[in-house]
């Protein structure tokens, strides 16, 4: 009997024991190929030496101490070391436990911007449908994910939602692909009009959107678009690398290939990598000053924010990320896999699209891939697909309500960035196997 209050109370799960480079071990001795990283966190795999060296040097000499009272080395390293990489502009790192924290963290700063700097009525917040940015009801009102919002709408703060920017479905047959993004960009300044400029305080989106739509990337000049309108009506730009930031996409930041700075961006999953828990909220200096300036205290706070040794963590995966190029390497194998899956499957009759960025993918499943018809929702093709491909021995993140939150199917995929071409076919040939035996 477990004491374990698990995700999902009716699964019976393999016990995890180890971890070796791509591939992860349960107590019965089977081999998994970890071809999502978990949920796109272990860009580095399972057993880097490095990183668990730093880890344990850092345990040492300090595994902990409260911000309250102290500053610490790898903390401000891993700081110095983010805006160094950082999009033009970035200059501050707000350091927290992971993901949906430093969602909560940009909204706060978001808020507490405008009262430093005479704006009170700025509180209202616009994001995209069929977007994630994290579990916490702030961040959960932020995110368009309905099935996840749905039970706790009633307790969350108001969130109006535009389109996403989802070519496959919503492109017309006479736009260009420049065009449809403008269109859909413009649905911003719409929503901030019929919100009121002086109630909106930010805009919030995925650069590519993760497990909610499948790696789903955005149109050439979509961000510049949305750039120029968050400049036009004072609001901010926040977006959420969470899940496609860290050299996921191939670039370090996601929103380097889209050519455009954001005044606050989160990161999360492959700052740690998986070795340690972690996420950040990097803002422009202008943000900090209005903080500085003004009251000089953010009200807003965690235990573990800049703890010490999840930031020697992170520093020696950032490093690694840098220095040692594998942010670059993502980019690289991403295309050996992209080209792989277009081989296997560009013709199958149930996959509609493959895309995405780098070592992010998604492949979009179908009941016709003509049509591009979705499966019933009955049929819960995203749970099979999961169960077909564990039993075959590969870890991917298949999901449902890819389009509207109840219709859809997709599988995404996120492997480490040291995956080599023999891993590549063998994530194709139990994908294989799966879709034999699902579709």
């Amino acid at each position: 009997m477990s004491h374990i209050f698990p995700r999902h109370t009716k699964a019976t799960l393999p016990t995890i024991e180890k971890g070796e480079g791509v591939y992860l071990y349960d107590t019965n001795g089977k081999k998994y190929l970890d071809g999502s990283g978990g949920a796109a966190v272990s860009c580095l795999g399972h057993s880097d030496p490095d990183v668990i060296k730093a880890i344990k040097d850092q345990i040492d000499a300090v595994p902990f101490a409260h911000t309250g009272f102290f500053t610490s080395k790898p903390a401000e390293m891993l700081a110095d070391k983010l805006i160094e990489h950082a999009p033009e502009g970035l200059d501050r790192v707000y350091l927290v436990s992971g993901g949906s924290e430093a969602v909560e963290s940009a909204l706060k700063l978001s808020r507490q911007y405008f009262l430093e700097i005479g704006e009170p009525s700025r509180h209202r917040i616009i994001a995209r449908r069929q977007s994630y940015h994290g579990n916490t009801l702030g961040a959960l009102a932020a995110g368009g994910n309905i099935w996840r919002r749905e039970p706790f709408a009633p307790l969350m703060i108001e969130t109006s939602h535009i389109s996403p920017c989802y070519e496959y479905r919503d492109r017309k047959p006479e736009e260009s692909a420049y065009d449809y993004g403008q269109r859909i960009a413009n649905e911003l300044e719409a929503e901030i009009l019929s919100v009121g400029a002086d109630q909106v305080m930010a805009f919030f989106a995925e650069p590519v959107v993760g497990a909610t739509s499948g790696a789903l990337p955005p149109v050439e000049g979509y961000f510049r678009r949305i750039r120029e309108i968050c400049d036009k009506y004072g609001v901010l730009l926040v977006l959420d690398e969470v899940m496609c930031g860290m050299g996921r996409t191939g670039t370090l930041f996601a929103c380097e290939q889209d050519d455009i700075s954001p005044d606050i961006l989160t990161v999360a999953k492959g700052l740690g990598a998986g070795y340690q828990p972690i996420g950040a909220m990097l803002c422009t200096d202008k943000i900090y000053r209005a903080i500085e300036n003004g009251t000089g205290f953010f009200q807003h706070g965690h235990t573990y924010m800049g703890h010490p040794t999840a930031s020697a963590a992170a520093l020696a995966v950032l490093t690694k990320l840098t220095d040692g190029g594998l942010a670059e390497r993502s980019r690289q194998m991403g295309e050996k896999l992209r080209t792989g899956l277009q081989n296997a499957f560009a013709k199958h009759p149930n996959v509609g699209d493959i895309r995405g960025r780098g070592l992010f993918i998604g492949l979009e499943i179908v009941k016709d891939r003509d049509t591009k018809t979705p499966f019933d929702p009955s049929l819960a093709k995203g749970k099979l697909l999961k169960k077909a491909t564990f039993e075959a021995g590969l870890i991917c993140y298949p999901m449902s309500g890819t389009i509207d939150g109840v219709h859809g199917d997709h599988i995404l995929l996120a492997p480490s960035f040291i995956i080599e071409d023999q891993h590549i076919e063998e994530m194709i040939t139990k994908l294989k196997i799966a879709f034999d035996e699902v579709l």
